[in-house]
Order: C-alpha cells, then structure tokens, then sequence
C-alpha cells in the first residue's frame, strides 16, 4: 500500500484510534467525539484548513478551536499525526497524565495547536467569534494581502447550549463574519443520554434567525463534508454545518450511546472496533504509509507561509512597523510619554471627578498612541465612559474602527475579547457595571487562565452609585475578584493614580487586569511622580511629619479620600496616622518582606473599603479593624448611604480612638 492509496476511512480511523488508545491508557477521558468527529477533522485538516506544523503560530494561519474541549483527543491525535513536534507519541501515551501536555482538556500555551483554551462549554465557540472578528478588523486596516485567514470551529450540543452561545451566534451574524465555519457535531447526545431529554430547539432555524448560512450534511460523508466546507468558504455570512454523526462511530455495542462519551471503551470493545474497522495496528501504532499521508499536510502551508512573509515585507514601510509591532502586542513609546503628562496636569489642576471620568480623559490621551487598542462595551457606553472623542464604531459595513458595541452581553464580550487577544494584533478592553462582572466571570477567569491582555474596565464600584439599589452595588466582587489567580484588580482612587493603574494593565502581557472606578466624583490627593507608585501595590499616600504613627489606615479607591479625613480628625487629637493607598493587592503581594512591613508599620492598622471586609485580615492583624460592608447595599444618594452604613472618616477615628485606649 502507497500513499497514493490511502483512504480516507484510514486517515479518519487514525484518529480514532489514537484517540481511543489514549483514553483506554489513561482509564479517563472522553473517547466519543473524536470518534463520531473523526471523519469532518480529517477532510478539515487534511484539504481546507491553511497552516504549517514546522511555524504552528503563523500570524495568518487559520484558527481552529475545538469548542467541545472534552474531546481534546481529536486535538492532540490530529497534532501528532500532522507533525506539531510537542505532541510526541509518547505525550499521546501520557494523556491525562500530570506534567505532560497533553491534558484533560486543550490549554492554549501548553500545546502549540491549541488556538485557545476549552472545556467551558460555550466558550470555545464564543473565543472563535473573537478570532473572526479580529481578522476582519485586521484586514480592514492592513488588507487582504496579509491578513486572510478563516475561523473554524467544531461544536457539540453542550456548547450550544450554553447561554453564552447565543450572545456569540447572535454577534456573529449581526457582524456577517463569513469566514467563521461551525461545525456542529450533532449526534443526539449529551450526559445525561438524549438531548431530547433537555432540548427541542430547531438549531437549523435558530443559526438561520441569527443570520447564519446553514448547511445540514452527513457528518461521517467525505464527499458531503467537502462539499459543504467549499459552500462556507464562498459564503457572505458566517455558515454553521450541521454534522450528523454517531458518538462513539465505530465502537461494536456502545456507538450512539451516552456511554462513550465520558468513558473508556474497553479492552473487549477497543478489540472490537479494531476488528470491525479493519485496525491490526498495536494501541499508538499508526502504519507509515496514513503517517506519511497526515505529515505531508501538516506542511502543506509552508509555501503559502514564504509567500505571506514576501508579502508582508513588501508592505510600506510605515504600514510594516505598524503591522509588525501590533502583531508583536508592543505599546509604543509615546503611551508612556502621554501618561506622564497627562500626570503631570492632573497634579496641576487637581479636578474632582470620578475615576470612570478620569478612565476615558486617560484613555482620550492613549488611545491616539496606540493603533492596536479595540474598546467597547456592553451597552453602557456613556456609563461606563469607556469610548473617546476619535474612536469610530465597528459595524457590519464597516470594520476600521477601534469600538464595539457588544450589546447587553457582558458574558459574550469578555470571552470574544479573549479571542481577540488570542488572534494576535489588538488589545481588547471592555466595560460594564461592576456588578454585572458576574455575567462575565467565566470569561474572566478564561483571560487568567490563559494570560491574556485582556481590560476590564467595571465602573459603579461600590455602594457610591447610589440611588440604583443593591442589585447594582457590587459588595462581595472585590473580594471575589482579588481570589482569582492571575488577575490584577486595580482601585484607583484619583485621576493620578487611574493613570498609573491604565498604564499597567497595558503593559503587562501575561493576564487580564480589572479596573474597578467610580461613579461618584473623587478629589485628586496625589501629586506628581515621575515613578508609577500603583506598580507597587500599596504605597504610603500620607506620612506623620516625624514619621512615627501611632495608627496606620489603609485604603483604596474612593475611600481613600475617607482615609485622609480619618488623619486629619486623629491629628487633632494628638494621634499621628499614616494613610496607605492600596490601588492593587496582586502588586503589593508580589512586593519584598521589607517594603510590606514598611508600608504597613507597627502598631494598629484599620482598613477602609466600601465593599466585603472579607481578606483585609492578612493586612491588618488579628489586633487591626476593618470598616467596611457586612450586608447588601440600599437605595439612596450615596452620601447618606456612607453614614448609613458607617463608612465614614468620623467612623474610621472613633474606632482608631477606642482601640488605641483599649491596648494602652
């Protein structure tokens, strides 16, 4: 047998076996997909998809994500067949195992296929939207010369069922991001058996009333498979194919059961399969001829890589360095240069606004420094302050801009800013209220888990938005938020620092940063430094003139303006206080022993924060006091919201007062 001669069933059961040979291995995992799939990821890979194994992070590569990331078999079985060389044989036979890369669900970062991470059902399928997006955005700006590249993506049940989905679909189509294919895996199955045990919806029609072109194919068809991916390819709307398949194809007695999905075969049943699909191959075993058939097309697109570079490099010179370096994600010099004079006025003039204002006069001042830079929000534009004078909308006819309107979808926003940043080329920000950061919060924590620059910008901070009630008082996010791993959560507490705090967040390129501001106006309190003082965390905003504090009170955001009151009235007592600004737990973490206990100082320390006291423990010590929420919000104007719910200076003395007296 040549290569010549290889079949496609040959080159679909590679991936089944491979796929069922790991799960057996591992006594985990999820053989089913990669088995009812198999067929649609071998026509996929092996005629459309334009890549190069030798360069898997080719800027104008084709994205594809594996939205169904329980199947990640399929994933790491197509990337040792088509020659990615971290997916070895041996990480195949290491599935599931820890230290190896090949994990129980793909993680962008840990495998060079990997476009994105998934297993979030809805996710996948919502960072594709992204991905699309972007390219068009990208194309616009630089043309199609170097920028032209399709999103494709595989999708099971479970993934559109998740809400986030529809927020994605819906987006989609109201963009006409045609070169985004979806591949529906639908074999009538989910966990718990039957979808119909949970769902009756007409996917067809629905992919149809978002303004979709739909396909409706036999998923295991070679012919049919091909055919329906030239007709997306060629489409005006971005297309979902609906594969009809069968979990588990190939397996003896279990294909088209539940029971395939979540578990191994078998030893009986693996034999079983190998017999009916004509496999004599030992488990990992693929013969040298199917081997060689896959290789050939993971390097298929090394041609077309040469040529895109050639083209690349014959761009304009001005149009190359912009190209390049946004493809790179460097901020340009003149970012820096504009926040420190933007500093350096806010010092002068010292406004009171609040720190959402002082968010959009920072961004009025970068945005023009930075090409790459994509804002938007979940329709709260002109709340959350979140657009400038010269950003122009993206819109379906339109795609040169650099805002989105998402629509109220917070959840959709955060996850296709996640594909945006994950597509390469710009740096996604995007607001809403802080309260509505638990729509998001699976995107969120997705940005983090992956490392990537992605900016929230969450205005309406605390109980100060006032007459809006406790269900837009965010109390416990805080707290929630600073428990994430990998995400910087910044309070800024004037223009000065939001400056500072927007500085960070776009410099630092291995994770989301969250901005929480204000609705209520702020004084400045800080003066101007050349040294951004937010990058420590925490930092003394006010010393005794001796230096000597008999209390330290620590701050952020807008109780920081509280802080200095607590000082003043304590200073007239004869008590020397301290104030500590904390715009960033994660910085101040990070910082060395000695500059903490230096901030911090001896004594008594009280904490200020118009959320959940919960985690301001470790700062002040079981002897320290913390001022601060201990219930939901109410309605009302926000100054009598402070005094109602004791967050005041006079509050923050008294009690600096009568626990000084009580340790004497």
């Amino acid at each position: 047998m040549t290569s010549e001669t290889v079949s496609h069933a040959q080159l679909a059961n590679a991936i089944r076996f491979l796929s069922a040979d790991a799960v057996q291995k591992a006594n985990s995992g999820h053989p089913g997909m990669p088995l009812g799939m198999a067929d649609v990821a071998a026509v996929l890979f092996t005629r459309f998809m334009k890549f190069d194994a030798d360069q898997p992070r080719w800027p104008d590569r084709d994205r594809f994500v594996l939205s169904a990331g329980h199947g990640s078999m399929l994933l790491y079985s197509l990337g040792y067949l088509l020659g990615y060389r971290d997916v070895t044989r041996e990480e195949l036979e290491n599935f599931r195992q820890l230290g190896h890369v090949t994990a129980g669900h793909p993680e962008f970062g840990h495998i060079q296929m990997a476009d994105t991470t998934t297993g979030p059902l809805g996710q996948g399928i919502t960072n594709a939207v992204g991905m699309a997006l972007a390219e068009k955005m990208l194309a616009a700006r630089f043309g199609g010369e170097v920028v032209d590249h399709f999103t494709y993506v595989i999708a099971g049940d479970g993934c559109l069922m998740e809400g986030v989905s529809q927020e994605a679909i819906s987006l989609a189509g109201h963009w006409k991001l045609n070169k985004l294919v979806l591949l529906w895996d639908d074999n009538e199955i989910c966990i718990d058996g039957k979808v119909s045990l949970a769902q009756s919806d007409d996917q067809i029609l629905r992919f149809q009333a978002s303004g979709w072109n739909t396909i409706a194919i036999d998923g295991h068809d070679p012919v049919a498979i091909a055919a329906a991916l030239e007709q997306a390819r060629s489409s005006d709307k971005p297309t979902m194919i609906a594969c009809k398949t069968t979990i588990g194809k190939g397996a003896p007695t279990l294909a088209g059961s539940e029971k395939t999905h979540g578990a191994p075969l078998g030893d009986k049943e693996l034999a079983g399969m190998r017999d009916a699909l004509g496999w004599p191959y030992a488990p990992f075993e693929v013969p040298d001829d199917i081997l060689s058939v896959w290789r050939a097309a993971g390097t298929r697109g090394s041609a077309e890589r040469l040529q895109w570079e050639k083209r690349v490099d014959a761009l304009p010179a001005d149009a190359k360095v912009t190209f390049v370096t946004s493809l790179q994600g460097r901020i340009p010099e003149a970012t820096d240069a504009a926040i420190d004079a933007f500093k350096q006025k806010m010092a002068a003039d010292t406004p009171k606004v609040a720190t959402r204002k002082a968010s959009q006069m920072v961004l009025e001042a970068v945005v023009p420094t930075i090409p790459q830079i994509v804002g938007g929000s979940a329709d709260l534009t002109h709340s959350n302050l979140t657009i400038t004078k010269d950003m122009k909308s993206v819109l379906p006819t339109d795609f040169t801009g650099n805002y989105i309107h998402y629509g109220v979808r917070e959840h959709g926003m955060g996850s296709i800013m996640n594909g945006i940043a994950l597509h390469g080329g710009l740096i996604p920000y995007g607001g809403t209220f802080m309260v509505f950061s638990d729509y998001c919060r699976p995107s969120i924590r997705m940005s983090a888990l992956m490392e990537q620059r992605v900016i929230y910008v969450m205005t309406h901070d605390s109980i100060g938005l006032g007459e809006d009630g406790p269900t837009h008082q965010p109390v416990e996010h805080l707290a929630s938020l600073r428990a994430m791993p990998n995400l910087r959560v910044f309070r800024p507490a004037d223009p000065i620092e939001t400056a500072e705090c927007w500085q960070l967040a776009l410099q630092w390129t291995r994770g989301p940063s969250f901005l929480a501001l204000s609705r209520q106006n702020l004084p400045t309190v800080r003066t101007y430094t050349r040294e951004n003082l937010c990058q420590l965390g925490g930092y003394v905003l006010s010393e005794p003139e001796d230096g000597k504090r008999d209390v330290t009170i620590l701050a952020s955001g807008s109780e920081v303006e509280l802080a200095l009151k607590s000082q003043v009235l304590l200073n007239a007592v004869g008590i020397k206080a301290a104030v500590v600004s904390m715009p960033c737990w994660e910085l101040f973490d990070a910082q060395p022993t000695t500059y903490r206990k230096a901030v911090l100082g001896d004594g008594l320390r009280i904490a200020v924060e118009a959320g959940s006291t919960f985690g301001w423990e470790r700062y002040v010590g079981l002897d320290g006091a913390i001022v601060g929420m201990t219930s939901f919000g109410a309605s009302g104007p926000a100054d009598q919201l402070y005094k109602h719910f004791g967050i005041t200076a006079e509050a923050v003395a008294d009690i600096a007062v009568a626990r000084l007296k009580q340790n004497a």
